[in-house]
């Protein structure tokens, strides 16, 4: 049986982040397989290359973000459960979401592998670069099962405390993504093609690293294939508390296209422009992310637990610590934005226009280390369905309507365009802490001694 570390006792900010580090840096090499791709490709190839795999690694990473959302339902519920000290539970849980994601990934495969010329026309992928579009997004699609198996090993690494092994499976993928993109892109010059297979070769090595790593080392709870069934409750369970959060994370997403298409009709300098400060925006973006997943899962432990006093002291010690590292970042990208680009692209007007987006960024980075705090908090807490809700507002009411307003104003700015991403995290921050305050009354109010009973109040 493997040992974890418990969350439910002892410190809290050095167990945080401890849990924390690892789950980053296992995100930065995550990222690092499209990143890679598009900056081999951005060396190698030609403008039209570069929107192509922009365009085509966010569709591709919407994909990815609802099941990493779906994913949410495992992690917390396997959380609870060991918080609890029910681990004779945790291993039907991970039976039910195996069985459960299994079907999720031959579905995938099917619909994303045939609509991947759709996908392509309804992101309005410039004419130039549409057929390289569409093979990316089939080539990655093939792999699909990788992606959803990737993402419930993460969820039970995660869910037992565990954010070492992830670390260390990418950390190998990602060094094959590397070599592969050398190889097929600037050795072979398969261009778009070679960038999309390597990606799907890395998944691949980093799914049979993580199940060969689980088979040896075993796990804090009894499991066998007996187990790989739907548990009814379990994963009932599961939908309930992970649709919520991948509903959220898609439509988010969606947006996020949305802008790209907006920007797509501005011609493919501004589409590459904005698809580099994107991609540099996915690595500016892992720190508060990781927050989220890591409080995910230390805040569900202890609420299994009934310890709320540690979970909520873990989301603050999350946002004070957050903070620190988004300060450093969004001098970066507002001061620097030319520099980084141009580790993607050596097109100055590409750089240039993804500069000027980037720094409308700068203020977001500042803006979600709060928020993704919060989402982390509300998420362990099972409050997956409000997370959906206020990210809904966000994404549909706020940031699409100001992206597609700034992007009609004479003259263009993609600095203006990139402001409508801010704009909305202030308005979901304004309404996790509406939520945050209503839930702390109700629980003051059910923890207060009645008034007319004196043995309450003696």
């Amino acid at each position: 049986m493997k040992h974890t570390d418990s969350f439910i006792e002892g410190p809290i900010l050095s167990p945080l982040l401890r849990f924390t580090i690892p789950v980053l840096l296992a995100l930065f090499l995550q990222a690092m397989y499209g990143a890679v791709d598009l900056m081999v490709v951005g060396q190698f190839g030609q403008p039209a290359d570069v929107s192509a795999v922009s365009t085509g690694s966010q569709v591709m990473q919407t994909v990815t973000s609802v099941i990493t959302g779906l994913s949410m339902g495992a992690t917390v519920l396997l959380g609870q459960r060991l918080g609890k000290g029910r681990s004779d539970e945790a291993g039907q849980v991970l039976g039910s979401a195996i069985a459960l994601f299994a079907a999720v990934a031959l579905l995938l495969t099917g619909i994303m592998t045939a609509a991947a010329s759709p996908m392509a026309r309804i992101m309005q992928a410039p004419a130039e670069a549409f057929g390289q579009t569409v093979v990316y997004v089939r080539i990655c699609s093939g792999g699909a099962v990788f992606i959803v198996a990737y993402n419930v090993l993460g969820a039970m690494f995660r869910g037992i405390g565990d954010s070492r092994t992830p670390l260390l499976t990418v950390a190998i993928a990602c060094a094959v993504n590397i070599a592969g993109d050398l190889l097929l892109v600037a050795g072979f010059r398969m261009g778009v093609a070679g960038a999309a297979v390597a990606t799907v070769l890395a998944q691949a090595i980093s799914v049979a690293l993580s199940l060969l790593f689980t088979a040896r080392r075993g796990l804090p709870f009894a499991f066998s294939p007996s187990f790989i069934r739907f548990h009814p409750r379990f994963t009932g369970r599961i939908l309930r508390l992970g649709t919520p959060v991948a509903l959220q994370d898609a439509l988010v997403s969606i947006s996020f296209l949305a802008i790209a298409a907006i920007v797509n009709r501005l011609g493919v300098i501004a589409s590459a422009g904005v698809g580099v400060a994107e991609k540099l925006c996915g690595f500016i973006m892992l720190v508060p992310s990781a927050y989220m997943q890591s409080l995910s899962a230390f805040v569900a432990q202890n609420i299994g637990a009934d310890r709320r006093d540690r979970a909520k002291k873990a989301m603050f010690y999350g946002m004070g610590t957050s903070l620190c590292c988004g300060i450093v970042l969004a001098w970066m990208s507002f001061f620097h934005g030319d520099l980084l680009a141009s580790l993607f692209a050596r097109d100055d007007q590409v750089i240039g226009a993804a500069a000027d987006y980037l720094r409308a960024y700068a203020i977001d980075t500042l803006l979600t280390s709060i928020m993704f705090c919060f989402a982390g908090y509300f998420n362990g807490c099972g409050n997956t369905a409000f997370v959906m809700v206020q990210g809904i507002i966000g994404a549909f009411c706020v940031r699409i309507p100001v992206s597609l307003l700034m992007s009609r104003l004479e003259p263009v700015s993609l600095f203006r365009v990139g402001l409508a991403t801010p704009c909305s995290t202030v308005v979901q921050i304004l309404l996790f802490l509406g939520c945050y305050a209503v839930l702390a009354a109700r629980e003051k109010r059910a923890n207060r001694p009645e008034r007319d009973d004196p043995a309450a109040l003696s």
